[in-house]
């Protein structure tokens, strides 16, 4: 019996103090949910018909490619304003070539011009999975990107076809948040177009397969903005498709400046040293969302696969811009519909209310049982209070975040930790009522009230989890409290007061038991 209580002991002594230890100091290790300390609540909208547009656009870029590979001419090959795929095969023998690539897209044709324009569009089918997949992986860009950013117990999930609920507890900078979360982080690099004028393109006199992009420089002293024009080829010659990371560097020869460096996966490299080595002279633009960033002259060819955007950052910019790089860019714009700073809604007010009732709850649990169950009693409560304990460190070490029905599950917790003493003690005084001794009684009373306990506790801590599996934020901050408490429940009713009691029969000889 003395060995038996011997690692016992041992086993309460580490969880009650692994407990402390995490519990303390509480209010630095727990964070408190929107609806308790505010922050950002917003809606955005996947504009899904872009991601169907950029899905063509490089069907188009694509299809260059193979047929400039298989030989095959044509005249006009671009998408319309309607998503279509024009091509105008340069001679008729090319028309067969064309037909057999074209079975290995998703494309349908729609209507042939006089004068030998094929149109094709897209099928219903690969629209439909276009737009479900943009809003899936816009919701999992934007999860990654605020994970980087480090908001504690964010909400994110879907809602509707193609809006994001996103709502950001204790956010200190709602703009820098926005700009984080919406930016598409497109990167793409384009060749600055050399052979035509920049001045007669800003008239209006744009050549084909040419655009006219921006850089925006700031004046430090100023603060005033420079829109410096560049004539750009819209082929994209290698996009961040290919990025493995992007970390904020600083040059210590451009007054310590902070810049971006990038680096790309092996297809990446191999592409980004085959461009650098095809134009040497020439100046590659780096562009991000369609500004230019900057526009250097490849002076060698670059075979190690890493390149640096700058652009006269602040550190916090250059930050932000490394998290959306490495968070991959959005497969189509999204839209802001409602952008709301939300106060704590119950405030410290409702905390301190919240804090108020489980106090007073528990001391009304304590003097009900001390009443009812006279010394008994005290063992309950000991174990009632352990189990608040474990409840605090438990959240503590998971950097829980605390919501109003976490309050209410903790509560909840209080009134449930007493009910497995209840069940083991009347089955105690049952026992006593046969005639058992006080160790027979006590022995009987807890393997008879087991199995109830643990089916009772079970089938909630069953509910609980699919509370947190199927549940959003404040409905999991419920579950994950009442779970929490659930398993301290088990562990001080079972274990612990069982454990008092043994040692309290084991050193005193008992023949009346208070109960």
């Amino acid at each position: 019996m003395k060995r038996d209580l011997n690692w016992r002991i041992v086993l309460i002594v580490i969880v009650l103090g692994l407990a402390l230890w995490y519990a303390t100091p509480l209010e630095e290790r727990i964070n408190l949910g929107l609806d308790l300390q505010g922050g950002m609540h917003l809606i955005l909208e996947v504009e899904t018909e872009k991601a169907v547009e950029n899905t063509v656009e490089r069907m188009v870029d694509t299809l260059r490619g193979e047929f400039r590979r298989n030989r095959i001419r044509y005249t006009i090959l671009e998408r319309d304003e309607k998503n279509n795929i024009i091509i105008e095969p340069k001679e008729k023998k090319d028309i067969p070539g064309i037909e057999k690539i074209l079975k290995d897209y998703p494309l349908k044709k729609a209507w042939v011009s006089e004068q030998g324009k094929e149109n094709y569009s897209l099928e219903g089918y690969a629209i439909k999975r276009t737009k479900e997949n943009a809003v899936a992986q816009a919701l999992e860009t934007i999860r990654n990107r605020i994970d980087q950013f480090g908001v504690a117990e964010p909400t994110i999930q879907r809602q509707g076809r193609k809006r994001i609920l996103i709502q950001l507890p204790g956010i200190k900078d709602p703009e820098r948040a926005i700009g984080l979360i919406g930016k598409t982080a497109l990167l793409e690099f384009k060749l600055v177009s050399e052979k035509h004028s920049l001045d007669e393109a800003l008239k209006g006199k744009i050549p084909r397969g040419n655009e006219i992009l921006y850089q925006k420089k700031i004046d430090k002293a100023t603060g005033k903005v420079t829109r410096i024009p560049y004539l750009l080829k819209k082929r994209t010659l290698l996009t961040g498709d290919n990025l493995t990371d992007a970390e904020v560097r600083i040059d210590s020869q451009q007054f310590n400046e902070p810049y971006v460096l990038i680096t790309f996966d092996k297809p990446g490299a191999s592409l980004f040293s085959k461009i650098t080595g095809e134009n040497m002279g020439k100046k590659l633009a780096i562009v991000l969302d369609k500004n230019v960033y900057s526009a250097p002259v490849i002076q060698e060819k670059i075979p190690g696969g890493r390149a640096q955007i700058t652009g006269q950052f602040t550190d916090t910019e250059a930050k932000d811009l490394a998290i959306v790089l490495r968070a991959g860019a959005l497969p189509a714009p999204v839209k802001i519909l409602e952008n709301r700073t939300v106060g704590p809604s119950l405030g410290k007010d409702s905390v301190e209310k919240g804090v108020n009732s489980m106090i007073f709850g528990g001391i009304l649990v304590i003097v009900f049982m001390f009443i009812y169950y006279k010394l008994s009693g005290l063992i309950a409560n000991m174990a009632l209070l352990l189990n608040i304990l474990l409840i605090a460190g438990a959240l503590g070490y998971f950097a829980g975040t605390l919501t109003l029905p976490g309050i209410a599950g903790i509560i909840l917790t209080i009134g449930m930790a007493v009910d497995a003493n209840v069940l083991i003690f009347e089955r105690i005084r049952e026992e006593l009522r046969l005639g058992k001794t006080v160790r027979a009684a006590v022995d009987g009373g807890f393997s008879k009230a087991f199995r109830t306990i643990l089916d009772a506790n079970v089938t909630t801590l069953i509910a609980s989890l699919l509370l947190y599996q199927f549940g959003t934020g404040p409905v999991k901050g419920f579950a994950v409290t009442l779970s929490v408490g659930i398993l301290a429940s088990m562990f001080t009713a079972v274990f612990v007061s069982r454990f008092v009691f043994d040692l309290v029969l084991s050193r005193v000889s008992v023949k009346k038991l208070s109960i």
